[in-house]
């Protein structure tokens, strides 16, 4: 993969770039009500539900939160409360990214035009953007294409709006759910799966494994 050379290298944000927290706070939120012995199913099943929310149309970010906690609860039949469901999407513009992210950005910006496709709301993004380090030439949310990744149609804005096809793409991203499946049924040129543990490798999808964003440089011949 160091031969091809992108004419943009697009990420995913949180999770990938940023340090997604959904699950700490959740155990944090819900630790009067979860059992220790429980907590890890509890939060599996929260991942589980934001993901469903995103399959359809177009909600609000906040809409797709509180609906997946309030799903969650009614499975383990615990208290709901939309009041501290909100709290997950208030939360979000204050984290930070990863540690290797910073540099690793920096290394490849100076050959790349940068690219984030995000899930985000454009009220939450640019905060998160502004701790990554780095220029971006553009920055998309799942609020202007009408549709969260793994939908088809949130790539398909972005390609629009940089006026490229998928085979001029290097795509990054540490989920193969939200991202990397799409990517390699739209055939996106280059895929990077960024193995920070939220799923487990499936090399079937055709992608280019690294550790972290430090190791994007190797992979475009830098």
């Amino acid at each position: 993969m160091a031969s091809f050379r992108p004419k943009f290298i697009t990420f995913d944000c949180y999770g990938t770039l940023t340090r997604f927290r959904m699950s700490e706070l959740a155990r944090e939120l819900f630790a009067d009500r979860v059992p220790t012995d429980r907590m890890d199913a509890f939060v599996r099943d929260f991942s589980s539900y934001r993901l469903d929310e995103v399959l359809g149309a177009w909600k609000p970010y906040r809409d797709v939160l509180v609906n997946a906690v309030e799903r969650t609860c009614k499975l383990w039949t615990i208290r709901f409360d939309e009041a501290e469901a909100a709290k997950f999407y208030d939360a979000v513009p204050s984290w930070g990214p990863h540690p290797d992210v910073p540099a690793g950005l920096a290394r490849v910006a100076k050959e790349f035009p940068l690219v984030i496709l995000s899930n985000a709301s454009n009220d939450q993004i640019h905060d998160n953007l502004a701790k990554l380090g780095a220029p971006f030439h553009a920055v998309y949310t799942a609020e202007q294409a009408q549709a969260y990744k793994p939908r088809m149609q949130a790539f398909e804005y972005m390609f629009d709006q940089l006026g490229c096809s998928p085979a001029d793409v290097l795509h990054v991203s540490s989920s193969l759910r939200y991202d990397l499946m799409t990517a390699h049924d739209l055939r996106i040129g280059g895929r990077v799966y960024v193995g920070r543990g939220h799923e487990p490798s499936t090399p079937y999808y055709g992608y280019h494994e690294i550790k972290d964003i430090g190791g994007l440089a190797g992979i475009v011949g830098l």
